[in-house]
């Protein structure tokens, strides 16, 4: 059965155990995608089950005009997006370790890999400084392979609006990154 025809049959008789399908080829997406935004495993799982709590209640407002896998991503990101600034408050902790961060690392040799983790880890502080929708955009583009037509599709917005989105976000964090030490 494809997911249009599991969401009408959702919908029509209010179905738990085939939304339990749709959770199964939905989970592992939607928790990659919630892991983006949040700061922890656990976090993740939470708003994982919170989408999916929001996407049984808002299934009827399905319409069919896109595919359902991109109206699940739209969902999921906008979810996150929304979350992400109602929580703009909250302590930031940094999921990966720095180096610099453990005196028993700094004696060590240095090698290519641990060179590429300290960049990685500066990216990573520098998406935790930017906007949502700045970090959300560049996620979706560069870590999820979404296409411009597809982030227009998702966004609701134009393809020019979307490279110009793009383009502006991508100076934003090139601009915060050469900030962090």
């Amino acid at each position: 059965m494809t997911d249009e025809e599991l969401v009408r049959n959702i919908v029509k008789n209010n179905n738990m155990m085939l939304f339990a399908i749709l959770y199964d080829r939905y989970s592992q997406v939607i928790y990659n995608k919630c892991y983006g935004f949040a700061k922890s495993p656990a976090e993740a799982e939470d708003l994982t089950q919170d989408v999916f709590l929001m996407l049984f209640v808002k299934l009827g407002s399905f319409q069919g005009r896109s595919k359902f896998s991109s109206w699940v991503y739209s969902f999921t990101y906008n979810f996150c997006v929304n979350y992400v600034n109602r929580n703009k408050g909250r302590k930031i902790s940094d999921k990966s370790d720095s180096i610099a961060d453990d005196p028993n690392k700094l004696g060590e040799q240095i090698d290519d890999d641990s060179i590429l983790e300290m960049r990685s880890v500066k990216l990573k502080k520098a998406l935790d400084l930017i906007d949502p929708e700045d970090k959300s955009i560049l996620l979706l583009k560069y870590q999820d392979d979404v296409t411009i037509k597809e982030l227009a599709v998702l966004m609701e917005i134009g393809e020019s609006a979307v490279k110009m989105r793009l383009k502006r976000a991508k100076a934003r964090i090139a601009e915060l990154y050469n900030k962090i030490p």
